[in-house]
């Protein structure tokens, strides 16, 4: 009798329980980093041992023929029955094993080493084989898998996890899942496309673009869904995730970057032209500061009154210079990285691509020069719509944001027009944040994409009459949401005190009765 199939509440089990393990050890924020890299190396040493049996068998060829065929190279010291044998230096042992098959797949440079597990006054050896025995319980072969995903969605589901359990800064690295799904129903990536995301943290927007490409007609090719994914992420950690993440839902050829996507943009062709994408979609960080650094040389020394020696940053404006001419629309200030992210995302979009990117409220009235922002891009036609979201989504901010929706090839309806949305009341109240559940997302959706407006909630607005308004975007201007007072019936409350007053008058003539029969 064949062994039951590992099922994903069992796996998403199984994993959380290796979380707890390290509980008390180290700081819950960086559960993540050692998990998911021991997550990778029980999956790649069981597909690994997987390949080479079914390739001996297809080909009747030696183990050690069959090893040297393997679409992945597995390397003698990052065998997991090689590492299970240690009982001292686990951790050091964990490094080499990491180290080892970073050099025999170079797409996977830099990812496996992010974390180091040789610190042992973070990582016991006594622990770090509790950690070994853990994940030694389960089999993950794909022939043991109830499912080809489930290993993608067990590891969607230890990122939110790992974001709920580290609280603010698990905003870092994880959109909330019903915002990604909103924004990607939102721009519809469609087959063939490539689909980026500039600030990609573990990848969640990525994958959800994909998943809903699979949907479509053509969407896959074989068991290949038929887009292209590209991304890139300045926070190392972050970005060796979201390589994982790639990896285990099987997009071995996602071209996930990491660096400073503002100063050094990473996906470039061989002129050192920025790459164009049909789709691009984001979640910055919110207002992010100092987001461009001034060169030392642009700084002046002058003397002040006194005849002191002083540092003086000369104009703003004039100290950035981007060799990609992204900043078009005007130059956002240093203190607020919004407006640059956005302007990135125009510059690498297609002609006829849209972009979707969730923005903090405070993009839509600021004024002074991301005023001037705003207002080049209402006046370009580039804006397609605003969708305002619920307070208290994200796990690092409880300000609520709002999505924009970027179209460079707009329809002859859309054109000088700006789609408006209120659905700051579209969600689950929960314990650490609010939801943006499925049904809020299809409401929001069949909304936007609707032709007719809906009182209260959806406006399709003249971008004249966003000029009436000095191209201010708050939404209370566009869309009221606020319920009209009840009529007064003055002469009704008149006659309603008229009559309180005569009861009044007669309880006071019988309690008089009362205390005069009592001799008071």
């Amino acid at each position: 009798m064949s062994k039951p199939k590992l099922t994903l509440d069992t796996l998403e089990s199984w994993l959380w329980d290796s979380a707890n393990i390290l509980r008390g050890s180290i700081d819950s924020s960086d559960f993540k980093n050692y998990i998911f890299g021991l997550l990778f190396l029980k999956r790649s040493n069981d597909v690994f041992e997987e390949e080479v049996e079914n390739i001996m068998k297809r080909d009747g060829v030696s183990r050690a023929e069959a090893e040297e065929d393997t679409y992945f190279q597995l390397p003698p010291e990052s065998r997991w029955e090689t590492i299970k044998k240690h009982t001292e230096n686990i951790g050091i042992a964990l490094d080499k094993a990491f180290a080892a098959i970073e050099r025999e797949n170079t797409s996977l440079e830099g990812v496996m080493t992010a974390t180091k597990f040789g610190d042992k006054e973070k990582l016991s050896d006594e622990l770090l084989q509790r950690l070994l025995r853990h994940f030694n319980q389960h089999s993950l072969r794909n022939d043991h898998l109830e499912s080809n995903d489930l290993l993608g969605d067990a590891y969607e589901y230890l990122i939110k996890q790992f974001a709920d359990d580290a609280g603010k800064k698990g905003g870092e690295f994880y959109t909330p899942r019903g915002v990604v799904q909103l924004i990607v129903q939102l721009i519809k990536p469609e087959p063939k496309q490539k689909v980026y995301d500039p600030t990609c943290g573990s990848g969640g927007m990525l994958i959800e673009s994909a998943r809903y490409i699979a949907e479509q007609p053509n969407g896959k090719v074989g068991n290949n869904i038929n887009v292209s994914l590209y991304g890139q992420e300045k926070n190392l950690g972050t970005w060796a995730i979201g390589k994982l993440n790639m990896l285990l839902h099987n997009f071995m050829d996602a071209d996930i970057r990491k660096g400073d996507t503002l100063i050094n943009p990473q996906h470039k062709n061989e002129n050192n032209e920025l790459t164009l994408f049909d789709r691009v979609i984001a979640n910055p960080p919110f207002s992010m500061d100092g987001w461009w650094t001034l060169a030392e040389n642009s700084i002046e020394v002058k003397l002040d009154k006194n005849g002191k020696e002083k540092k003086v940053t000369p104009n703003y404006n004039k100290v950035v210079s981007d060799p990609y001419g992204r900043f078009q629309y005007g130059i956002p200030p240093r203190g607020y990285a919004d407006l640059a992210f956005l302007q990135h995302m125009i510059a690498v979009l297609k002609q006829d691509g849209k972009a979707g990117v969730v923005l903090p409220h405070g993009t839509l009235f600021r004024s002074g020069t991301e005023g001037k922002i705003r207002q080049a891009l209402l006046e370009a036609d580039l804006v397609e719509g605003i969708v305002g979201l619920p307070s208290a989504l994200f796990y690092n901010t409880g300000i609520p944001a709002s999505v924009w929706i970027i179209n460079k090839n707009k329809t002859e309806a859309q054109k000088g027009k700006v789609t408006i949305i209120d659905a700051s009341s579209d969600y689950k109240e929960s314990k650490n944040q609010n939801e943006l559940l499925s049904e809020h997302v299809s409401k929001i959706v069949a909304a936007y994409d609707g032709a007719m407006d809906v009182d209260k909630y959806r406006r399709t607005v003249p971008i004249e009459e966003i000029a009436e308004n000095d191209y201010n975007l708050n939404i209370s201007r566009y869309i009221d949401t606020s319920e009209p007072e009840a009529q007064v019936d003055i002469k009704a409350v008149h006659q309603k005190l008229s009559n309180l007053e005569d009861r009044e008058a007669e309880i006071d003539k019988k309690l008089a009765g009362f205390l005069k029969e009592l001799g008071i």
